[in-house]
């Protein structure tokens, strides 16, 4: 709101667009310089003026009741808000609001696809897939708190030549008796001795090939195994998910997608997109700089692209999305690169909807996590591990508490899917579990902690609360919180435009340690004629957090 009134008062004054000077307007890094900073240096070459000369100018023409001050400070024109005025509204707003706070209607309900998380069968759920299933899954909540409708699909990997290869093993080496009592594990150990023999038997990768085909073929020996190697998997990673509270609305998988694939095949030779390199079926991108896309092998296997053009079109057709966002690895840059321009040469116009959100790598010992070496860590042992811990640590603080395997379990998740959320998406993470089930400085429990102390403080004070109005001196203590609240709306404006959690990890963060500082100097519940106010301004807090969290997919608990 108040960005907005500086943004349009700026934007007059200069003869600009509004939509301009909003993108230009900055937070100053030191509150004592104001809420609001006009930086006026890409004016100076356009005006032929030193910025200093031009904030200066500025500053003098303009004026609003929002704000106590507006000055020139070196380049910039700054802008300080009436404290009591602005810390009252957000207060009363965030009371009328709760949760909805920060909302908007941008999204004007227009639906948008997330494929997200996306595991393969037969194989544990592992820390590489954590990111793609918590980012996935945050930037969903962060779409719909801006109005957009999500469908979640868990486009699980269960075709390819890896189940040749799994399927070989299985039937060189496999113990019916030990896979059944054991499987996802005993499976793991057939599929990384398979690479390892391999690498010695050039021969056996062939068989690999060989029983993938079989299975394309529908050798009803193959599918069978296949069938029960997906549905012993996705009970598996049904029960990793319900510990992260990651829900979705489709998991239709690779294999899913085996009918409609002739369809995209027929689709290219028609529209004269197909050639042939090397006995393969490609779609040459050279005008674009690209490799070719292949579409079907040499041996007729299709292949990923193959799927995913399936995917997208049949996405389309059951959606009518208006965005189709896929949250993978970085390394797959290429692919979808290809992926949107094959599906334009097809003539597809809302390909443009289709985005890549790229992310690195979780790394160990700095090297990328292999399934086919047995470099794991697994997902749900360092889920259970934080959650024991966070158990151990609520039976030595607070052992009467309600509730506690459930607190237990929000505070050890929190602390996992935290870690990785707050780390800018893009970049790699090295694997630390101490780091992880860290619970003092910027974790998750730390976030949660501080919004169990907002909820005591409620429940000690009993007070109703009406409309919060904050006098000069209560609202000048309490400015780094109030000024943090008025920046969630903007902080979930531009975590959803951005897909970009992380900028609500770090935003929960700094409220909390602005609140943590308060409590520690303020007597919050001392009775006088200021109590309410403060009443308010842990109301908000409490609040503010909560979204926070739950828009993170991380649980709010009341008491810890």
């Amino acid at each position: 709101m108040y960005k907005s009134i500086a943004a349009e008062l700026v934007a007059e004054a200069l003869n600009k667009s509004t939509e301009e000077t909003t993108k230009m307007i900055e937070r100053p890094k030191q509150l004592q310089h104001g809420d609001y900073a006009f930086p006026c240096f890409a004016l100076a070459k356009e005006k032929r003026q030193s910025p200093q000369y031009i904030a200066s100018e500025l500053a003098e023409s303009l004026s609003n009741p929002a704000f106590s001050a507006i000055e020139a400070m070196g380049g910039y024109v700054n802008f300080t808000l009436h404290k009591e005025h602005a810390g009252s509204h957000v207060l009363q707003t965030i009371q009328q609001q709760q949760a909805a706070y920060g909302s908007s209607t941008v999204g004007q309900k227009e639906l948008v696809t997330i494929d997200l998380s996306s595991p393969n069968i037969a194989k544990p759920f592992s820390m590489g897939h954590l990111r793609s299933t918590v980012i996935g899954s945050s930037i969903g909540l962060l779409l719909e708190k801006q109005g957009y409708q999500v469908v979640r699909i868990n486009h699980v990997g269960d075709w390819g030549t890896q189940f040749g290869k799994l399927i070989c093993a299985y039937e060189k080496w496999g113990d019916e008796a030990k896979v059944r009592r054991n499987t996802i594990p005993e499976l793991l150990k057939l599929y990384i001795r398979f690479h390892e023999e391999a690498a010695q038997n050039e021969q056996l990768d062939q068989e690999g090939r060989d029983w993938f085909r079989k299975l394309e073929q529908g050798d009803a020996y193959a599918k069978k195994l296949w069938r029960w190697f997906r549905d012993v998997s996705m009970e598996e990673f049904g029960r990793v998910y319900e510990l992260m509270g990651v829900t979705f609305d489709s998991d239709a998988g690779e294999a899913f997608y085996n009918d409609k694939m002739d369809r995209v095949v027929k689709e290219l030779e028609q529209k004269g997109l197909l050639s042939l390199s090397e006995g393969a079926q490609v779609v040459e991108l050279n005008t674009y700089n690209l490799p070719p896309s292949l579409i079907k092998k040499k041996d007729g296997a299709t292949l990923y692209a193959t799927r995913d053009l399936a995917a997208a079109i049949y996405r389309k057709e059951t959606y009518n999305f208006s965005r189709s966002l896929y949250v993978v690895g970085h390394e797959q840059n290429l692919h979808f690169q290809q992926l949107k321009i094959v599906l334009m040469k097809m003539g597809y116009d809302w390909a443009d909807g289709i985005t890549h959100i790229p992310f690195g790598m979780v790394l160990q010992d700095g090297k990328k996590m292999s399934t086919r070496k047995g470099k794991l860590v697994l997902l749900d042992k360092v889920l259970e591990q934080a959650i024991q811990l966070a158990d151990d640590n609520i039976s030595k603080k607070n052992p009467n508490l309600i509730h506690k395997e459930e607190v237990a379990r929000q505070v050890g998740v929190g602390a996992v899917l935290f870690h990785d959320l707050k780390q800018e998406r893009i970049h790699d993470i090295d694997f630390s579990l101490e780091d992880m089930l860290r619970v003092e400085g910027e974790t998750g429990p730390y976030v949660q902690y501080t919004h169990a102390r907002a909820c005591t403080l409620l429940a000690k004070s009993e007070m109703n609360l009406t409309s919060p109005e904050i006098d000069k001196d209560t609202a000048a203590e309490a400015w780094p919180i109030l000024s943090q609240l008025l920046q969630f709306p903007e902080a979930v404006t531009y975590a959803a435009a951005n897909y970009d959690p992380s900028r609500i990890a770090k935003y929960v963060i700094d409220l909390a340690q602005a609140f943590n500082s308060y409590y520690g100097k303020v007597r919050i519940l001392e009775e006088d004629e200021k109590l309410a106010a403060r009443i308010g301004i842990v109301t908000a807090v409490k609040t503010v957090l909560a979204e926070g969290l739950r828009l993170l997919g991380i649980g709010a608990p009341k008491q810890m």
